[in-house]
């Protein structure tokens, strides 16, 4: 058998084709096969740059199968670069399975770094991300993605989710209802293109604006972590406070937003579980 061929994960742009490293064009050159997530996204990429390599497709829905080609023509000593249709291979995108293959069986893996969104977001965000956490995109299940939420909710650090136009409404809806809407977040839309733009505000603030402006391009949303102070009462705590504003004379919906405040438990919970406790 012949040596062992090299496989490189390249970092595509996000949006801005001047984003590509030389380091990136260089090695995209120098491949036998360029491994691409859409063969027809990459091609404008490609072209850009006058790279004229054959070019293989490697996309998730069929990653365990075409990962098999490519081990083997690893395994023939040909040199593969890996790219996704946008940003890096393997985060949120198709390149795991082939990585992990490639350990497994001892082939050569360099990596040239490139634009991230997720980085990208949170360094225009204007939140605190000495740390944070990378969701991507959420389960689409109804029960998965209530789950998935329950479970990050009392983060005390940033939170970074990816999400497409027509889902952005509902997402940031399910957010506030989790999260709370007074939570606060930032929304960046098309990074590194024309149109780049990053919206700051409350989760509700945010959802009327999207409310009265149509979703359009590519989001990232970043959302700040659960404050110490708002960390102190339980459910069953919050409840009982407001209750006892409502008796002492305020509206139950005030009643539960004031909570909601003090708590970082959303008005919405608050609200169901107050019914529930009556019933």
């Amino acid at each position: 058998m012949s040596e062992f061929g090299k496989l490189s994960i390249v970092g595509t742009p996000i949006g801005n084709f001047s984003d590509l490293s030389p380091r990136g064009i260089e090695t995209l050159n120098k491949a036998d096969y360029i491994a691409c997530e859409d063969t027809r996204v990459s091609a404008k990429l490609l072209g850009k740059f006058g790279i004229k390599k054959p070019t293989l497709s490697y996309y998730k829905p069929k990653e365990q199968e075409k990962s098999e080609k490519i081990i083997a023509l690893l395994c023939e000593g040909k040199n593969i670069a890996l790219i996704s249709d946008a940003g890096m291979p393997c985060i949120s995108d198709p390149g795991y399975i082939l990585v992990k293959k490639c350990r497994e069986i001892g082939i050569d893996i360099e990596v040239i770094p490139g634009a991230s969104a997720a980085v990208a977001a949170v360094a225009a965000s204007g939140i605190d991300a000495a740390r944070f956490v990378f969701e991507g995109f959420l389960p689409v299940g109804k029960k998965e993605r209530s789950d998935r939420l329950s479970e990050i909710k009392g983060l005390s650090h940033a939170i970074v989710f990816y999400e497409a136009p027509h889902k952005l409404k509902k997402t940031l809806f399910d957010l506030a209802e989790f999260f709370g809407e007074e939570r606060f977040a930032a929304v960046c839309r098309e990074l590194t293109k024309i149109h780049e733009e990053t919206l700051r505000g409350t989760l509700k603030e945010l959802i009327d604006h999207f409310e009265k402006n149509e979703p359009r391009g590519e989001f990232v949303i970043v959302i700040e972590g659960k404050s110490p102070e708002k960390q102190q009462l339980s459910l069953g705590e919050a409840v009982k406070t407001a209750r006892e504003l409502i008796e002492s004379g305020e509206k139950t919906n005030a009643a539960c937003k004031t909570v909601s405040e003090l708590s970082g438990i959303s008005k919405r919970e608050i609200y169901s579980a107050l019914l529930e406790d009556i019933d």
